[in-house]
């Protein structure tokens, strides 16, 4: 089902935009546009992922997403994909992001200070420093893969950094943030080896265990492992496998996926709409507002689930309590009654700000800034040197209902 008319003649029961093939063709607008039109809350009651509600409009993700008290994330997790049930002897891994109020606040406000705003100002010269070495070195004339280049390249430099990671090791935060949302129900690939996929994350959470050892004992520092062992509530997290991993993959994957999947999705924007490209260069200074209108139109965390914790009701249907209500972030970002010309990039949109990409109410991303920081320093870089980043080919998707990935851009960069 990808046009229009496909979609209009479907039975709106059977709609199920959980399918990773969907974000892997990119051929979820028609779907989530019928269903903010006919039914913004949808109930689908078989999926692979079990029944679901999809909450489809920016009003309700919003209702949902402040209201922590009744939509639990401890409950049954964060994603549309209920969690594994761990076999003997494995760990699973919990994260502040997975726990209700007042575990999680208590949890996150031991990392909050890497990402404040004075820490933030300390950060900006050493992104452009490292944002300018990686467009001085770009092949011009040449085509290449803009997403392994640049998006993968300048966000694994900063989590080494955030991390204090061996920065010649950089490449594997990357891996294991890919690998930590590599599941079959996520995208679609049946031949995964969860027995591996198990033994490579142990490899990560060993490789970080060392880290934290390596740091015990010194003073405190503004890398994430020292504000971690700093702070009362967090100082003995290495004791608890479960929190420990957890936690660190959550750490790994929200730095990873929002900034580098926005860094992909703004060139392909910039190219499907050019007179937004013109716009942009006839006025740099729209670069901060660009930025979160590319952030709104590529919305790289595609949902976030939830769990009744009793009946609820939502948009005039009835929501009891157990029940998986799904925010589709990606349906709320081009809701038409909010974002005018919703499928459009738009730089200059007077409410770019008001997109849902990163959350709302106390899970809000805790590190949106820092991602908005990279890409408006690297935009900035970018136009000091470049005309146009052409993309030249057939782009790449991953297939995956949780993060919307990009694989490959071929590009040719243009100076002026």
């Amino acid at each position: 089902m990808t046009t229009t008319e496909d979609v209009n003649s479907l039975p709106l029961d059977k709609i199920d935009v959980s399918r990773p093939e969907l974000y892997q063709g990119d051929t979820w607008q028609p779907l989530f546009a019928r269903l903010r039109k006919e039914a913004p809350i949808h109930y689908l009651a078989d999926s692979v992922n079990g029944p679901f509600w999809s909450v489809t409009s920016h009003e309700l993700i919003k209702e949902v997403d402040t209201n922590h008290q009744v939509f639990s994330s401890e409950k049954g997790g964060i994603a549309i994909v209920d969690p594994y049930a761990a076999e003997e002897g494995q760990i699973q891994g919990q994260s502040f992001i997975t726990l209700d109020e007042p575990k999680h606040m208590k949890q996150r406000m031991a990392v909050a200070p890497s990402v404040a705003p004075k820490n933030l100002a300390e950060f900006e010269p050493l992104i452009r420093e490292r944002a300018s070495d990686i467009l001085d070195n770009l092949p011009i004339g040449k085509t290449f893969n803009w997403v392994q280049e640049v998006s993968i390249e300048l966000t694994a430099r900063m989590l080494a950094t955030l991390f204090d990671f061996p920065y010649e090791e950089r490449h594997k935060l990357v891996y294991w943030s890919d690998l930590a949302t590599a599941v079959p129900e996520v995208t679609g690939d049946t031949s995964i080896d969860m027995g591996k996929r198990y033994q490579e994350l142990m490899g990560a959470a060993g490789a970080f265990c060392q880290l934290w050892m390596s740091k015990a004992g010194q003073p405190p520092a503004f890398d994430l492992i020292s504000m971690l062992q700093h702070n009362a509530e967090t100082a003995k997290m290495n004791e608890d496998p479960e929190l420990f991993l957890g936690n660190i993959l959550l750490l790994i994957v929200g730095g990873n996926d929002t900034t580098r999947n926005s860094i992909s999705g703004g060139v392909l924007a910039l190219n499907q709409f050019p007179d937004q490209y013109q716009k942009l260069r006839d006025n740099p200074s729209l670069i901060p507002n660009m930025v979160s209108e590319m952030i709104r139109w590529q919305t790289p965390v595609l949902h976030m689930r939830r769990t009744a914790l009793q009946d609820y009701e939502l948009g005039g249907k009835h929501i009891k309590a157990g029940d998986k209500v799904v925010m589709w972030y990606l349906s709320g970002n081009r809701d038409e009654s909010v974002f005018e010309n919703a499928d459009k990039l738009i730089i200059d949109r007077p409410n770019a700000r008001a997109h849902v990409a990163f959350g709302f109410g106390v899970h809000r991303c805790m590190g949106n800034r820092l991602a908005e920081l990279q890409l408006r320093v690297l935009w900035e870089e970018i136009m000091q040197r470049f005309h146009t980043v052409e993309v030249v080919g057939d782009v790449e998707r991953l297939p995956n209902n949780f993060i919307r990935g990009i694989k490959n851009i071929p590009v040719r960069l243009h100076p002026y």
